[in-house]
């Protein structure tokens, strides 16, 4: 029998709902179409939702662990793989510490109920500091500048897309990636409805994508020189009094203003526009614009953060959105207030903002939040001597394929005591686990967004529970993480899981109580624990996040406020309401201001005069994205494959004239080279060549039959991870120097 259900979308960061028909009968999701009451996507959906019952279906995805024996990976029962797990892992833990243990986290995790909730609380029981996540190869740049500018790396501005009169999109690509860090569901209707508003679009960057298609101004510089445009952008501000009045109202809470004038003295547009290949006068165009309109929100992305100078360019989105009037302010940049998070407290001064509080052993390279680069996973591992890496956990992540230098890392897996994966596939970094424990599927997770609600336009509450029932003795992903961190522990991998959310609840409302702004001070914990629904740990921890949320109901002291009961009795989701002002109790910064002129920050900007004055470099490779495609892992889906999903070279008609290109294509890079079918295409400026990223599917030993019918290639090949942005250890992937010859 057919039923319908209701569910998050967890494949993009734009959270789509999802109306399901599901087969009780088989236990299987049929269709996925987008759900019309949903009150945050109103219906949406992209190609990627509707293929969820593709993913969830999927005859490759593994349904139970596998253990290698022999040299080979074969099919066990759950709690023999547990046993496994526990024996080679707490060997390794007794020989050399927790902190032999690595921890590589792949981004499924900021989607996932467990990826939120339960591998920090891993990490912690493992004791260790060698975290590496994907985080190194995407967004760390834009964590680093937001820790100097407010003194939070994870308090993200997002644009007010309902509300702006001016959007300048720089590095993304959102009409295809859905939005990235701004969760914001059917980005094209949002472009749409500023366009009928009267609103204006401007697009940089060097690619005519779908998004600058749409744009009313398109500029495309050479890659990799956004932050000197950047610069001259605030050097305009200031150059022509462009400077918003009192900053827009939040001049009390700015410092730093005059050294940022003062560093900035040295970016003319007149100087950059050879270095940037736009013309001066674009870029005086462009300051005027932003600093003119009613309201406007500059937003950047991908393009911006894996280039040589990630950091800075991040950082200098935000001082333009600063410095003309636009943040915290409806129509520009602002703080989202997510149902889960603490309920606001009033201001106070934080600790100032550091990285590098330990190093790598090998390179030492320095911490950045908490996790070290992802280029120095292979070097840990394989390095010997004292402080070596000699076990990994991999949880939701495809290094081998998503980081510079995979054939050092796959071979340097091979040698590893132990491995540890915990993922649905068999693909290319997982065919080196010693063990894999799968996770269900989509419809047999619940689902909340804990990390996304904190990039998006908009505050909701949805929540999904499993639409299909787990098969007998199956555990769900918080169970496998939970019983893990259990084991390293030493508490035992059969001890009851709910001891790992017990733990976690107590410790909560123990902080919680004795905090005198908590809306819960002095209260019991005992009696705030009875109050929680029953059900998963996982949902009394979201019911207990909700209630002692900003919308909650603070354990009956605020009726009618947020818990999970509320929110499971309106499931196409609450509406919290647009974006609010939150200064200044988003600060933590030493000075309780935003710090618009970090030392660190800078400090770095002397490398950037020498860029600026250095010859641009033939030819460079950026990125590609593709609404049907997700990184790595959404390329074993029929739904998804072939089209205009695939992996080929982009170069404009003048570079394949000139190289003499017609069919196939050689690129030389730092790393090494690859054949590849090229697609001719005036979309792409003169001097750049596009390549996407996540393919490479044709290694051995995978069990990924769709990816592998058409493998594509592996564009970080060419990169040996020895460029980074250093003020964040992220390696540049987009700006990449290269050769190409006819093929």
């Amino acid at each position: 029998m057919a039923r319908n259900a209701l569910r998050i979308c967890p494949l993009c960061e734009a959270t789509c709902g999802l109306s399901l028909t599901v087969d009780d009968t088989r236990g299987r999701v049929l269709t996925a179409r987008g759900d019309q009451d949903d009150v945050f996507s109103h219906g949406y959906i992209c190609p990627k939702g509707a293929s969820l019952p593709e993913l969830d279906n999927d005859p490759d995805r593994l349904g139970q662990p596998l253990v290698r024996r022999d040299g080979e990976l074969v099919a066990t029962g759950w709690e023999q793989a547990f046993d496994v797990v526990a024996d080679r892992l707490g060997s390794v833990i007794a020989d050399h510490g927790g902190s032999s243990v690595g921890l590589y986290l792949g981004n499924p995790n900021a989607h996932t109920v467990a990826g939120a909730l339960y591998t920090p609380l891993l990490a912690r029981a493992l004791g260790t500091r060698q975290v590496f996540s994907a985080s190194t190869l995407d967004q760390m740049p834009k964590q680093v500048a937001l820790g100097y500018l407010f003194g939070n790396p994870f308090a993200f501005p997002v644009p007010d897309l309902d509300r702006t009169d001016h959007l300048v999109i720089i590095g993304a690509n959102p009409v295809v990636s859905n939005g990235s860090v701004t969760t914001a569901a059917d980005f094209p209707g949002k472009l749409a409805a500023l366009r009928r508003r009267g609103g204006r679009l401007t697009v940089i960057d060097p690619a005519r994508t779908r998004t600058a298609k749409l744009a009313d101004t398109h500029i495309a510089p050479r890659p990799g020189t956004d932050a000197a445009l950047l610069f001259a952008v605030v050097h305009t501000l200031f150059d022509e009094n462009l400077v918003a009045p009192d900053l827009g109202g939040i001049a009390r809470h700015v410092s730093g203003v005059d050294a940022l004038r003062r560093v900035a003295d040295d970016f003319a547009p007149e100087r950059v526009a050879r270095h940037c290949d736009v013309p001066a006068a674009d870029i005086r165009d462009l300051a005027r614009a932003v600093a003119t309109a009613s309201s406007a929100a500059v937003y950047g992305r991908m393009g911006t953060t894996t280039v040589e100078f990630g950091t800075v360019g991040s950082w200098l989105i935000d001082a333009i959105n600063i410095l003309t009037g636009n943040l915290d302010t409806p129509g520009g940049v602002m703080f989202p207030t997510p149902p889960t998070a603490p309920a606001p407290r009033p201001p106070r001064p934080g600790r100032r903002f550091r990285t590098g509080r330990w190093r790598s052993r090998v390179s030492g390279h320095p911490e950045i939040a908490g996790e070290l680069p992802t280029v120095a996973l292979a070097e840990e591992l394989d390095t010997p001597g004292s402080g070596q890496l000699r076990a990994l956990i991999t949880v939701a992540g495809n290094p081998v394929l998503s980081a510079p230098n995979g054939e050092r890392l796959a071979r340097a897996l091979d040698g590893v005591d132990f491995m540890l994966s915990i993922d649905p596939y068999l693909n290319e970094t997982t065919r080196h686990a010693d063990v894999i424990l799968p996770p269900p599927p989509p419809s047999q997770s619940p689902h909340f967004d804990f990390v996304l609600n904190n990039l998006a336009i908009r505050a909701t509450a949805r929540y999904s529970p499993p639409v299909v029932e787990l098969p007998e003795g199956r555990p769900d992903e918080a169970e496998i993480v939970s019983r893990i961190a259990l084991a390293v522990s030493g508490v035992g991998v059969h001890a009851d899981p709910t001891l790992v959310d017990d733990q976690a609840i107590t410790a909560t409302l123990s902080k919680e109580v004795s905090d005198p702004h908590s809306p819960v001070a002095g209260r019991r914990v005992e009696e705030l624990v009875d109050m929680l629904c029953g059900g998963p740990g996982y949902e009394r921890r979201l019911d207990m996040m909700l209630r002692l949320g900003a919308y909650g109901d603070a354990f009956g002291t605020r009726p009618g406020g947020l818990t999970l009961a509320v929110l499971r009795d309106a499931p196409h989701g609450i509406d919290l309401g647009p974006m609010r002002p939150r200064l200044p109790g988003v600060l933590r910064t030493e000075s309780g201001t935003i710090e618009l002129a970090a030392e660190e920050l800078i400090g770095d900007v002397e490398r950037l005069r020498a860029a600026v004055d250095r010859g641009p470099d033939d030819l460079v490779l950026i990125g590609r994205r593709n609404l049907r495609s997700n990184n790595s892992w959404m390329h074993n889906l029929p739904a998804l494959s072939g089209g205009t999903n695939r992996c080929t070279l982009h170069v404009h008609p003048d570079d394949a004239d000139r190289l003499g290109l017609s069919d196939l294509a050689v690129v030389r890079g730092p790393g090494g080279e690859l054949s590849v079918a090229v697609e001719i295409t005036s979309d792409i400026r003169p001097g750049v060549a596009s390549l996407p990223h996540g393919w490479g599917h044709d290694l051995e030993g995978t069990r990924l039959s769709i990816a592998a019918a058409a493998p594509g290639v592996n564009v970080n090949r060419l990169n040996d991870g020895t460029v980074l942005d250093p003020l964040s250890g992220t390696v540049v992937l987009n700006g990449l120097p290269v050769q190409i010859v006819p093929g």
